[in-house]
C-alpha cells in the first residue's frame, strides 16, 4: 500500500513572470550596431525553447513586457533567457544570455531583478545525461607482476538537445586524461535521436608493470593514479562542418574502487572553457520570475485541510473561518488568495462564502459611493473568481473587436501634447470613437454569455448592498458595476495579453489606444451622477470626448446589462453549451495511413481543441480539414521518440487510425496532453492499454505484436481528476495552501496570541497595535479554528517528511550525479 501511495506522489513545477525590459545592449558579431538592428527574447529549459516574445523595433533599450506562465514538464538543469538581433538576409544573431540554475530559482522567486547578459558560447549550451558503468581491475601479467586497467562502458544517453530543430546525431569519445596522457577512443554515430543507445565498452591501462618493456609516449608507471580522470564528450556528428559539442562529464578514477563495479547517471556539464568577453559590454535584461515547485501528496492526506477550508461558508462568524484567516494573515499578498479561491470554487462554496465576506466588508462601509473600492479579501476572491470563470466569457465578448483594433492600427491620439506631426485629431477622435462604442456595445449585449456563477455572486452582491443602504436606489447597480466594468471588462482591455485576449504584448502605440478605451469604458459603466463622472477625468481632453457620448442612452444600456447579469431570476442555460476553445497552436501533423518515414509525410497544420471537438486546419482562421469529436478519442498518450526520430510527439488514439502529432516543445506537448486528456477522460470507449509505438513493417515496434488490433501492451496514464473549465487541481491547490502557512507561522501564531489577549482580557487592551492588522470578532472561536489549522499542518508535515526520505538514489536516472566540470 506504501509503494502504491508513493507512486502517486506528484513532483509538479511551475514558472510564472515578466521579461520586462533590457538596456545597454551592446554590438553583435560583425559590423552590425544593436541600434540598426530588431530584438526579440526567448525562455528554454536547459536548450529546448520554450517561449519566445515578439519583435520589438529597433533600439538598444526594448521594452518587451510580456508575460509568460508555464507548467514544467520535466527536468532541467538551467533556465536560459537569449536575447537575439533578428536576422535580414541571415540566421538571428545572439546577443548574450541570462543562465540561472535550477537550485538558484529560488533566490529570484518574487523579486523584480536586472541581469547582466553573458555571452553565448556553444561550449556552454549543453543538455542531457549519460549512463556509464566502470571498473578499476587488477590484473596480472605473463611475467607475475601485477597493473591496473580501466573498463569504461557508455551505455546510453537521455534528453540530448535538438540540433537546428532536429534530432541530433550524437557519437562519444571516451578519455583517459592525466597530467602526462591523454587517451581517446569513440563510439560510433547513432542517427537521428536524442536518447541513443549506445552499449560499446573501452578499456584503458591506468598503470605498467616496471617490467613493461615496450617504449610508451608517457611514462605510465609514474603517473599518479589521483590525478586521473576519466572524460566522456557527447558531440553531434556534423558530416562537413566541425562537429557540435552537446556536453561533457568527468570522473575521478581514484572513486572507483578495485575489481568494484561503478555504475551511475550523470549530468553532461558545460566544457567551462568558453568566451571571456566581458558581460558589461552586452547589456543587462530586467525579468520578474516566480518559480514554484510542489510536492503533491496523495489526495487522502489533504482531506482535513480542504474540510476545515470548505466549512468555512457556515462558520459564524466569518472571520473565525480557516478561509478567512488564511486571507488575513496574506492580505498582502495577493496571489496567496487564488488557491483557496480555486479549491471553494471546485466545491461549488465560492459563493457563500464570498457573500459572507462581502457582508462583513459592508457593515464597515459608512457612505454607498465608496463600496467594494478597497483591496480587501472580498474584492481579491471575486476578482479571481471573474479571471477563472470568466475566461471563455471574454473571449466571446472582446476578443473580436481587440483583434479589430491592434490590427487595424489606427491612430486614436487625442491628447494635443502626444500628437504627432501630420495628425489630424479630430480623425483620431472619430476613430476613438467607433472602438469605444464597439466595445461598448459588445459587453452590454452580452448579458446571455456571462458564467452562471459570476450572475450567483452579482445577485448576491446586489441584494447584500441594498441591505446595507436602503435610501440610496443606485448602490444596486454601483456594487454590480465596480466588478463587471472595472475590474473585468476595462482591466481586461487594458492589458488583453493578460487575458489570453492577444498572445504578445502590444505595441506602444495601440497600448495607448487600449488605455483610452479602457478609462471611457470605466467612466460609462460607473454608477453615479455626469458631474461626478466628468470630475474623474484630469485631462481637459478626456472630458470633452466623454461629453459626446449620449449619457442618458449609455445609462439605459448599463441598467439593462446590469439588471440581466444580477436578476433575482436563476439564470438557466436552455441552448447547448457553448463550445469552449479550450487550447489552440501550429503542431506537425503525420499524414494518415502513409507507410514510410519520409519527412514529407509531417505537415504543419494548426490544431484546434475545445470542449466539443478536436480539429486540424491548414492555417490558423482557416477552414477546418478534419473535425473530431471528442467523444470519440479512446486515448491521449506519448509517443516513444524511435517511432518517428521525432521528440515531443503524441498520439490521439481514434477507433479507425491514430492521429500523431508533434509538439513545438516539452511544454506545449504536456499541455495538449493535459487538455485532450481531459477533455476525454469520462467517453465511455476509453482504452485501458495502448501502444507506445507505431504499426509498421508488420508489427508493433514496441511489443512487436504482428496483429494490428492487438490490444496495447502499456497502460493508459491515469487523468487526474479535474474540473476542465476551470483547470482546477485540488490537491496541488490544497498543497499550495500548506506550503503557504508553512512559510508563515509566526503570522499565525501572533493571531493566536492577539485570540489569547482578547479573550483573557475581554476586550482591546494595550496591545491593540499588535493585532489591529487581524480581524477578529470573536477570539474564541478564531483561536479554536487556528488550533485545528495547526494540527492540520503539524500532520501534513510529518506526512512529507515520513516521504521525503523515500528518495530516488543519486546517480539514478531520476537523481543522476553532477559531475566534475572543467
Amino acid at each position: 500500500m506504501a509503494e502504491e501511495d508513493d507512486a502517486r506522489i506528484r513532483i509538479l513545477q511551475s514558472l510564472r513572470g515578466k521579461i520586462c525590459e533590457a538596456k545597454n545592449l551592446g554590438p553583435v558579431s560583425g559590423p552590425n550596431r544593436l541600434k540598426d538592428l530588431c530584438t526579440f527574447c526567448t525562455i528554454s529549459l536547459d536548450q529546448e525553447e520554450v517561449f519566445r516574445t515578439k519583435v520589438f523595433d529597433k533600439s538598444i533599450t526594448p521594452f518587451y513586457g510580456e508575460d509568460f506562465f508555464f507548467e514544467i514538464p520535466r527536468p532541467f538543469q538551467f533556465l536560459s533567457f537569449y536575447v537575439y538581433a533578428k536576422g535580414v538576409f541571415q540566421r538571428d544573431l545572439p546577443v548574450g544570455k541570462v543562465s540561472i540554475r535550477k537550485d538558484d530559482l529560488c533566490k529570484y522567486s518574487g523579486k523584480d531583478d536586472w541581469f547582466n547578459l553573458q555571452p553565448v558560447d556553444p561550449n556552454t549550451e549543453v543538455q542531457g545525461k549519460v549512463h556509464l558503468e566502470m571498473r578499476l581491475n587488477e590484473v596480472i601479467t605473463d611475467h607475475g607482476s601485477t597493473g591496473q586497467h580501466l573498463l569504461v562502458k557508455i551505455i546510453e544517453c537521455k534528453e540530448l538537445p535538438l540540433i537546428s530543430g532536429q534530432n541530433c546525431d550524437p557519437y562519444a569519445t571516451v578519455s583517459l586524461v592525466g597530467p602526462a596522457r591523454s587517451d581517446q577512443k569513440k563510439t560510433k554515430v547513432k542517427k537521428k535521436t536524442s536518447n541513443p543507445y549506445f552499449e560499446e565498452t573501452f578499456f584503458f591501462e591506468v598503470t605498467r608493470s616496471s617490467s613493461y618493456s615496450r617504449k610508451s609516449q608517457f611514462p605510465v608507471e609514474e603517473e599518479d593514479i589521483e590525478k586521473l580522470e576519466i572524460r566522456v564528450d557527447l558531440w553531434n556528428n556534423e558530416n562537413l562542418a566541425q562537429d557540435v559539442f552537446l556536453g561533457e562529464t568527468r570522473v575521478p578514477v581514484k572513486i572507483l574502487q578495485s575489481d568494484h563495479m561503478h555504475k551511475a547517471w550523470y549530468l553532461l556539464q558545460p566544457k567551462g572553457t568558453g568566451s571571456k568577453s566581458k558581460s558589461d559590454d552586452l547589456g543587462q535584461l530586467r525579468l520578474k520570475l516566480t518559480y514554484i515547485e510542489d510536492t503533491v501528496l496523495p489526495s487522502t492526506c489533504y482531506t482535513p485541510l480542504c474540510n476545515l477550508l470548505l466549512k468555512s461558508p457556515d462558520v459564524k462568524p466569518i472571520s473565525a473561518s480557516a478561509a478567512h484567516i488564511l486571507g488575513d494573515i496574506f492580505r498582502e499578498r495577493y496571489e496567496a488568495v487564488l488557491p483557496m479561491v480555486r479549491l471553494l470554487l471546485y466545491h461549488s462554496r465560492f459563493v457563500p462564502f464570498v457573500s459572507a465576506v462581502a457582508a462583513l466588508e459592508l457593515d464597515n462601509t459608512q457612505e454607498a459611493n465608496t463600496i467594494f473600492r478597497g483591496n480587501s479579501l472580498a474584492t481579491r476572491c471575486i476578482d479571481d473568481m471573474m479571471k477563472i470563470v470568466g475566461k471563455s466569457y471574454l473571449a466571446v465578448t472582446l476578443k473580436p473587436v481587440i483583434d479589430e483594433i491592434c490590427d487595424s492600427n489606427k491612430t486614436c491620439e487625442i491628447d494635443p501634447i502626444k500628437l504627432k506631426e501630420g495628425d489630424n485629431v479630430e480623425v483620431n477622435k472619430e476613430n476613438l470613437q467607433v472602438y469605444v462604442q464597439k466595445v461598448f456595445s459588445s459587453i452590454t449585449q452580452s448579458s446571455s454569455n456571462c458564467p452562471p456563477l459570476m450572475c450567483d455572486v452579482f445577485r448576491s452582491l446586489r441584494h447584500l448592498a441594498c441591505k446595507r443602504f436602503l435610501g440610496d436606489p443606485h448602490v444596486q447597480y454601483s456594487a454590480v458595476s465596480s466588478f463587471v466594468f472595472l475590474r473585468f471588462f476595462a482591466v481586461a482591455v487594458l492589458s488583453p495579453h493578460s487575458f489570453q485576449l492577444r498572445s504578445h504584448h502590444p505595441d506602444p502605440e495601440i497600448a495607448r489606444t487600449l488605455t483610452l478605451i479602457s478609462k471611457t469604458i470605466q467612466t460609462l459603466g460607473s454608477w453615479g451622477s455626469l458631474s461626478k463622472k466628468l470630475s474623474s477625468f484630469k485631462e481637459s481632453y478626456m472630458y470633452d470626448f466623454y461629453k459626446s457620448f449620449q449619457e442618458e442612452k449609455c445609462i439605459e444600456k448599463v441598467k439593462k446589462f446590469l439588471d440581466e447579469i444580477s436578476s433575482n431570476v436563476s439564470k438557466e442555460s436552455s441552448r447547448q453549451e457553448d463550445a469552449v476553445v479550450l487550447k489552440e497552436g501550429e503542431v506537425q501533423k503525420r499524414t494518415q495511413g502513409k507507410k514510410n518515414f519520409s519527412k514529407r509525410n509531417f505537415k504543419k497544420r494548426w490544431l484546434r481543441v475545445t470542449n466539443r471537438e478536436l480539429s486540424y486546419h491548414k492555417r490558423k482562421g482557416k477552414e477546418a480539414l478534419c473535425t473530431i469529436s471528442v467523444k470519440n478519442i479512446q486515448a491521449v498518450e506519448k509517443l516513444d521518440e524511435s517511432a518517428f526520430n521525432r521528440k515531443n510527439m503524441f498520439q490521439v488514439v481514434l477507433s479507425e487510425k491514430p492521429l500523431y502529432v508533434q509538439a513545438g516543445n516539452c511544454v506545449e506537448a504536456s499541455e495538449w496532453l493535459e487538455i485532450l486528456g481531459q477533455v476525454s477522460r469520462c467517453n465511455e470507449g476509453r482504452l485501458t492499454t495502448y501502444h507506445s509505438s507505431n504499426y509498421t513493417a508488420g508489427a508493433w515496434q514496441c511489443c512487436k505484436n504482428q496483429s494490428s488490433s492487438a490490444p496495447g501492451c502499456k497502460p493508459c496514464t491515469i487523468t487526474m481528476l479535474a474540473n476542465l473549465q476551470l483547470d482546477i487541481d485540488c490537491d496541488r491547490e490544497a498543497e499550495r495552501i500548506f506550503s503557504l502557512l508553512s512559510s508563515n507561522e509566526s503570522k499565525l501564531q501572533n493571531m493566536e496570541d492577539a485570540c489569547a489577549s482578547m479573550a483573557v482580557y475581554q476586550g482591546p487592551q494595550r496591545e491593540q497595535e499588535e493585532y489591529s492588522k487581524f480581524t477578529i470578532q470573536e477570539p474564541k472561536e478564531t483561536f479554536q479554528t487556528l488550533k485545528q489549522l495547526r494540527n492540520v499542518m503539524e500532520e501534513l508535515q510529518r506526512q512529507h517528511n515520513s516521504r521525503n526520505n523515500i528518495t530516488a538514489q543519486y546517480g539514478s536516472l531520476d537523481n543522476p550525479i553532477v559531475g566534475k566540470t572543467s
